[in-house]
C-alpha cells in the first residue's frame, strides 16, 4: 500500500500548505507561517492551524512514516498525526525546543499535554510509527526504520475510524521544508510491547 499513497484521492488536507508536491511515495511540503496544533494547557490558547494530510483508517491500524527535515527554529516540528476531531488527536515526531531536536508527542483530549525527550540520533531523518487498537495508542520512533523503541503508550479515544498521516508545524516562522516518504498503513502489527522490530 505504500507506493503512490500521497496521491490517492482519499487523503484530506487540514490546512493545506501553500507549497507542496507529491511524487511517487514522497510528499514534500514547506510550512506556512505561524502554524500549530495545541489546545489550552499552560498557554491558554487553542490552535488548529498546522498542516496535516489525513488518510482514513479502520478502528484499529498501524501507520508508519519516514520524515526528513532540518529543524532549526523554536517549535519547528514534523511527524505523524492521528486525529478524530479538533479536540481528540495526537501528534508525534521531532520538535525543536531548548536549542535542540527533541522526540516529542502531544496527546489531546479536550486539552493538550506535551512529552519530550532528547533525541540522540540525526533528527534530519527519522521514522515514526503509530498503532491504535482497543482504546490504546502506541507510539514508536526509529533512527533507521528497523529498530523501533517505544516512545509512548497511552489510552486513546475509541472510534470506528481515524485520520492518520503526515503533520508539520512552525509556530514561530514559515519555511520548514519537510519530506515524508514510505508511508504505510496496515492492520495493527500486534507485536509484543517489548518487540522492537
Amino acid at each position: 500500500m505504500s507506493d503512490p499513497i500521497f496521491r490517492r484521492n482519499d487523503g484530506v488536507w487540514l490546512n493545506e500548505p501553500e507549497r507542496w508536491s507529491a511524487q511517487g511515495d514522497s510528499l514534500q511540503i514547506v510550512t506556512d507561517k505561524a502554524t500549530d496544533f495545541w489546545r489550552e494547557t499552560h498557554y491558554g490558547f487553542s490552535r488548529d492551524s498546522g498542516h496535516f494530510l489525513g488518510f482514513p483508517t479502520a478502528e484499529a491500524f498501524t501507520a508508519e512514516l519516514r520524515v526528513q527535515g532540518d529543524f532549526q527554529a523554536l517549535y519547528d516540528q514534523a511527524g505523524i498525526m492521528v486525529r478524530i476531531d479538533e479536540q481528540r488527536w495526537v501528534k508525534a515526531g521531532i520538535e525543536f525546543s531548548d536549542g535542540r531536536a527533541m522526540l516529542a508527542s502531544v496527546l489531546t483530549d479536550g486539552r493538550s499535554d506535551w512529552a519530550t525527550a532528547p533525541y540522540e540520533h540525526d533528527a534530519r531523518e527519522f521514522w515514526v510509527r503509530a498503532t491504535v487498537a482497543n482504546g490504546v495508542l502506541r507510539l514508536q520512533a526509529s533512527a533507521d526504520g528497523k529498530l523501533w523503541p517505544l516512545m509512548r503508550l497511552s489510552p486513546f479515544a475509541k472510534a470506528s475510524s481515524y485520520l492518520v498521516g503526515p503533520m508539520a508545524c512552525t509556530p514561530e516562522r514559515a519555511g520548514l521544508k519537510v519530506v515524508f516518504s514510505t508511508f504505510r498503513l496496515t492492520p495493527p502489527l500486534g507485536k509484543d510491547l517489548h518487540d522492537l522490530g
